[in-house]
């Protein structure tokens, strides 16, 4: 009996190997032959020529601006980037700043518009107010390394005091 439910085991197996290896066989790999592989979502139209391979010079990674710290013009640090709200076409609507609190307690986001940050690559200047910035390890040998280019900006700037940015409407966020 062992032998037979043995059988039956194996025979259900190997159909279900060759079912899903039909599965596969419907799925034809590109060819490397082809030049210009198009590949079409809805409007857009891509091709193999217009892949990018490098970020370039400008380019910034998002993942990177999250975590930055936020000076105001004294250079006084008065939050840091904790998210960033971009549109259905990625254009960048607004960077949410956690404001106020210590250490993550008692602080709360808000959503300042894309258009009253600016961006720096150069290190804060020194100065008695500006607290100094907490990095990670990434950035540090991102730092150090000056042959490969760095895909972020050194910190965000906003005309705004503590205080101002601290009273700010609180940004909640959707579930």
């Amino acid at each position: 009996m062992r032998s037979h439910i043995h059988a039956g085991f194996m025979a259900a197996t190997a159909a279900a190997l060759l079912m899903s290896s039909a599965a596969f066989a419907q799925i034809a790999p590109p060819s490397p032959a082809s030049t210009a592989t198009t590949v079409t979502a809805t409007t857009t139209t891509v091709t193999a020529t217009s892949w990018m391979t490098r970020e370039a010079p400008g380019q910034w990674r998002a993942s990177k601006l999250i975590g930055l710290n936020v000076y105001n013009n004294d250079n006084e640090r008065i939050g840091e980037i904790s998210e960033l709200i971009v549109d259905r076409a990625g254009k960048i609507e607004a960077v949410v700043v956690g404001a106020g609190g210590f250490l993550g307690l008692g602080e709360h986001d808000v959503a300042v518009p894309y258009s009253q940050i600016t961006w720096s690559d150069q290190p804060v200047a020194a100065s008695r107010n500006a607290i100094p910035p907490v990095t990670t390890g990434a950035a540090d040998r991102a730092s150090q390394n000056s042959d490969s280019p760095r895909s972020y900006p050194n910190h965000a700037d906003l005309n705004m005091t503590k205080d101002q940015l601290k009273a700010a409407p609180e940004f909640k966020f959707s579930r």
